[in-house]
């Protein structure tokens, strides 16, 4: 919903953003009416664009503004998951079980080479009550 206003903020159209972001405006679409989950990457490169916390974006946060441009990257999400992964005494396999997925995948994201799915990282954000901002990098 946060996708359509700030586009809507903004002037835009559906074609226009999915042009900005490299993507057809079907898949955009999808992204904005929630039939699909925005990729983390594609996440970041919007709230760079409009200057605004991924938080924001999902709903977690009323707090809108960021002036930072931020890159975000595997190895640093995979730190960080590990990081909240430690802090909270996770296992992998626990954390793998709650996501429905392997303990092979877990060691994949933290390891930095997979890219967290956005789907788990908002199960993550959701169930722990973490920022997502924070486990992509983007804030400390």
């Amino acid at each position: 919903e946060r996708l359509k206003d700030l586009r809507d903020d903004y002037n835009l159209k559906q074609v226009e953003i999915a042009k900005i972001l490299g993507v057809s405006q079907a898949n955009y679409s999808r992204w904005e009416t929630g039939k699909e989950l925005i990729p983390l990457e594609k996440l970041n490169f919007l709230c760079n664009y409009f200057h605004v916390k991924m938080d924001y974006i999902i709903g977690i946060s009323e707090e809108r503004e960021c002036l930072t441009e931020y890159l975000i990257s595997n190895k640093t999400i995979g730190h960080n998951l590990k990081k909240f992964r430690l802090e909270n005494n996770i296992t992998q396999v626990e954390l793998a079980e709650f996501l429905n997925t392997t303990h092979s995948t877990i060691s994949a994201y933290e390891s930095g080479k997979t890219t967290l799915l956005t789907a788990f990282a908002l199960q993550i954000v959701y169930k722990y009550h973490i920022s997502l901002d924070k486990l992509c990098g983007r804030s400390k």
